[in-house]
């Protein structure tokens, strides 16, 4: 799905069971052969590895198997290149694409010569090519992330802003392509980007959200979707996109419900939250796509409760597509609000509350 994402067509696919990785191949060498003799069977122009591999395994790779070898990393943030439209976007998948390459400069160049230095080539050795990539790549990404800590600072502002204003927050989060953009566009009437593919949004867009029940507005927000083996630099790049996760009162944690692997797609995305410190924040789980599951497997009711990491956690059923399910969402959403204001104003009125205004 990545490579088809990313516009490459897959012409073949093999599987390896080690039990631990080959340091020079990854895979082993009779494996290695196996994929050459059908590489080149099927005229395929390049390999793409389901995982991460080293520079070294990279580079022993491409001799071995005569093609561009690159792996799943690299693939991500190619399809995030293509997906980035904001100017934070951009910044992000670029520092990203930067910590990734200063990894790799082993394999970008055989020419790792020294530089002759004086004249008629007489001198002491200069530097090699290697070192003044790694200091131009290294100069890339402090510029990068002293631009991004510049958007991080505006972001705090605007946040700041919404809490003065007394503003109830909630981020969509999920697996990438469950329908979280769907879901915004549907909640809010807005005219963001939704697709079925990965990684249709990588910008954060927040709107309003009037709800009629709670005779208020919330600021809703749409973030990047997760995915299983997600690259530490990008969740480190996107750290100011998904701040707005940890910052959030209340998490929708859209899972794709006709996807027979959704356990293990929850799984990932609250290992990723826990990771961004925001496995606290309140869930309710939103199972999407209801159109879309036969009838045998339609649930009885569409409100239940569903185990999320030994808690009893709200979940409703809907489809953001045909709008099935979406009143009993903002009810619920409604009934969150008004309850986490009646708790404020309790709060406010405490005694303790009093005697620290005093």
């Amino acid at each position: 799905m990545l490579a088809q994402t990313a516009g490459l067509t897959v012409v073949g696919r093999v599987t390896c069971k080690r039990r631990a990785p080959d340091p020079a191949l990854f895979i082993g060498s009779g494996k290695a052969d196996e994929i050459k003799a059908l590489a080149a069977q099927l005229g395929a122009a390049e390999i793409l590895f389901d995982q991460s591999i080293s520079p070294a395994q990279q580079r022993n790779l491409e001799r071995n198997l005569e093609r561009p070898v690159n792996d799943r990393t690299l693939l991500i943030l190619e399809i995030f290149g293509q997906r980035a439209r904001s100017h934070e976007g951009k910044l992000q998948v670029e520092l990203a694409r930067l910590q990734y390459l200063s990894t790799r400069l082993v394999r970008r160049w055989s020419h790792l010569e020294r530089q002759s230095g004086g004249i008629g080539m007489r001198g002491g050795p200069g530097e090699t090519q290697i070192e003044l990539d790694r200091r131009m790549i290294g100069e890339s990404i402090k510029r990068t992330k002293e631009r991004l800590e510049r958007v991080k600072r505006q972001r705090k502002t605007q946040r700041r802003q919404r809490a003065r204003r007394d503003a109830f927050n909630i981020s969509l989060v999920g697996y990438t392509n469950a329908g979280k953009s769907t879901l915004f566009n549907a909640l809010v009437k807005a005219r963001a980007y939704a697709a079925d593919q990965l990684f249709a949004t990588l910008d954060t867009t927040t709107r309003q959200l009037y709800l009629a029940e709670a005779g208020r507005s919330v600021s809703l927000s749409d973030t990047v979707g997760f995915i299983r083996d997600l690259p530490h630099g990008l969740i480190e790049a996107f750290e100011a996109t998904l701040q707005e996760a940890v910052d959030a009162d209340l998490l929708l944690h859209v899972v794709d419900a006709a996807n027979p692997g959704f356990p293990e797609q929850i799984a990932e995305v609250q290992r990723v939250l826990g990771e961004i410190g925001a496995q606290d924040v309140p869930q309710i789980l939103v199972f999407n796509k209801l159109d879309h599951l036969e009838n045998e497997r339609r649930p009885l009711q569409l409100q239940d409760l569903f185990d999320l990491d030994g808690a009893p956690t709200p979940r409703l059923f809907l489809s953001a597509q045909s709008g099935e399910g979406l009143a009993g969402l903002r009810t619920r959403l409604a009934s969150t609000v008004k309850a986490d204001s009646a708790e404020a104003m309790v709060t406010e009125e405490s005694p303790e509350s009093r005697e620290a205004d005093l």
